[in-house]
């Protein structure tokens, strides 16, 4: 049974807590609980099991996302290249704006809200460290319908590392969230936030997403399988958005049984990749192969 025990919470560049006086002050934050940012595509899971619970849809239905743009109330949402049709399961593995942008336009705003509330979004995860951040999810009467739209694929909204982390171990535990915690063997409170046989349905759409098709093979671990997804946020800055990005990957292995629950967050990559599949899914990559090799987890093979 998932417990909610933090194996690993690592930040880099990190500090000597020995010479107070070397690094950088910002280095001494533990970023995964203080540190508040939009998870751009992450989030459109969760717009998708929301989606879902609606009946209105299954994995199988079709979105129609020509031409690859979409406009809406002077806005224009945009999708890295034109998808065509696609399935609400392709919307996954390709990460379509405009799909996420539709499902979120065919839900009520009460029904959306209340489900990213019950994933743990804009609240604190109880898990009593020291400045953690509740994150950010606007009420409903702020919700307009660009808001709407915006949320479904990851702006809009703000939330910290462990959260995404908990939200995602939820999908990987049938639907059950559990709160984290650092004290082994410690009774963590757990609550049915989603139907099961959704969050099973949910992750087996995530395993395309490491898949041929998918935006994040570079995930894959030998011999396990993985289901995930990539995300990739602009920085926001004096009322818009810079040229700087932040790249994500959130997981979970083996997707047959899961065990493991993982957030990767590159923060102003360097070089000329940024997209998560690129940046952050190897980081997945090798740091779970360590960890499952470490803990005995046996292969899905």
């Amino acid at each position: 049974m998932p417990t909610g025990e933090i194996l690993a919470m690592v930040n880099a560049p990190s500090f000597n807590p020995n010479s107070r006086e070397s690094g950088e002050p910002g280095s001494r934050r533990n970023r995964a609980v203080t540190d508040m940012f939009e998870p751009g595509s992450v989030i459109k899971t969760f717009t998708v099991a929301a989606a879902l619970e609606t009946g209105r849809v299954r994995p199988d239905t079709r979105i129609d996302t020509n031409p690859g743009t979409m406009p809406l109330h002077g806005f224009t949402i945009r999708d890295f290249r034109n998808y065509g049709v696609m399935t609400v399961t392709d919307l996954l593995t390709k990460s379509s704006n405009i799909a996420a942008t539709k499902l979120a336009v065919d839900m009520s705003t009460e029904h959306f809200h209340g489900s990213l509330r019950r994933f743990g979004f804009g609240e604190l995860t109880g898990v009593g460290f020291p400045g953690e951040q509740s994150g950010v999810l606007p009420i409903t009467r702020a919700w307009g319908p660009v808001e709407k739209a915006t949320i479904s694929y990851g702006y809009g909204l703000s939330v910290t590392p462990l959260q995404i982390a908990q939200a995602y171990a939820a999908i990987g535990n049938e639907g059950v969230l559990v709160q984290p915690s650092f004290v082994r063997g410690n009774p963590s409170p757990r609550r049915q936030v989603l139907d099961p046989q959704i969050a099973r349905t949910v992750m087996d759409m995530l395993e395309t997403v490491t898949g041929p098709q998918g935006t994040a093979q570079r995930a894959r671990v030998q011999g396990y399988r993985v289901a995930g997804k990539t995300g990739t946020s602009r920085k926001a800055s004096g009322g818009g958005y810079q040229r700087r990005y932040l790249s994500l990957f959130a997981g979970l292995v083996p997707a047959s049984r899961p065990r493991l629950a993982m957030v990767v967050v590159i923060d102003d990559p360097t070089g000329e990749d940024y997209y998560g599949g690129l940046v952050a899914a190897p980081v997945f990559q090798r740091v779970m192969e360590g960890a499952l090799r470490l803990l005995d987890v046996p292969a899905d093979d």
